[in-house]
């Protein structure tokens, strides 16, 4: 495939549009596309070309491909969510971990002793998110800014554990599936179905 040029604001913006496109498949998990026959559907339509194949026969392939993809998307989040539900099991039985009512886990890094939030407060925190395997998905001491929300527009288990926790509190959470993104998860970092684990720092009330 010949390197295209960028010179022009088009041909920027043709790429810009193709690279969104490719990460939206990507993205949703349809295994074993083809970008030579992918590229030839996409110049087909923009040149409004009769397409090659027929339309049934294209409809069918469509379908089986989208079936074998929600067929791997299932066993994926059924072993998400039986990996978290493992990973909580055995944590739970860690020194220094407790467990709420709601399955909400933590762990007390450092006990502070300022006023505990109110859902309708405002708060400022530090905090880095990661998944059961440690990878990172979010980080507001990476990026050196501490965050600022209201208290009730986070996930349930943030909600929860926030209305526990003295201002200068330093806690390490570890959030199940139901209490954080659930069955939708978030974007392309949070897989759906996933539990959670969170430093969190609660520097202020505002």
């Amino acid at each position: 495939m010949t390197k295209p040029s960028f010179e022009s604001i088009e041909a920027r913006a043709s790429y810009g549009i193709g690279l969104q496109v490719g990460q939206q498949l990507q993205e949703s998990g349809l295994q074993g596309l083809e970008p030579e026959a992918l590229l030839a559907g996409l110049c087909d339509a923009l040149e409004s070309r009769t397409p090659a194949l027929p339309v049934e026969e294209l409809h069918r392939a469509l379908r089986e491909v989208h079936e074998r993809a929600d067929g791997v998307r299932r066993e994926r989040q059924q072993t998400m969510a039986e990996e978290g539900k493992k990973f909580l099991a055995e944590n739970v039985q860690r020194e220094g971990v407790s467990s709420t009512e709601s399955g909400l886990q933590f762990s007390v890094l450092t006990q502070g002793d300022g006023a505990i939030p109110a859902r309708s407060d405002r708060v400022r925190v530090h905090y880095t998110g990661r998944l059961i395997d440690g990878t990172v998905f979010d980080s507001s001491v990476q990026r050196g800014t501490p965050a600022e929300f209201p208290v009730s527009g986070v996930i349930p288990g943030w909600i929860e554990a926030l209305t526990l926790m003295p201002v200068g509190s330093k806690w390490e959470l570890y959030i199940p599936h139901n209490l954080a993104y659930g069955e939708r998860g978030a974007g392309a970092s949070i897989p759906p179905y996933s539990t959670l684990i969170f430093e969190v720092e609660l520097l202020e009330i505002l």
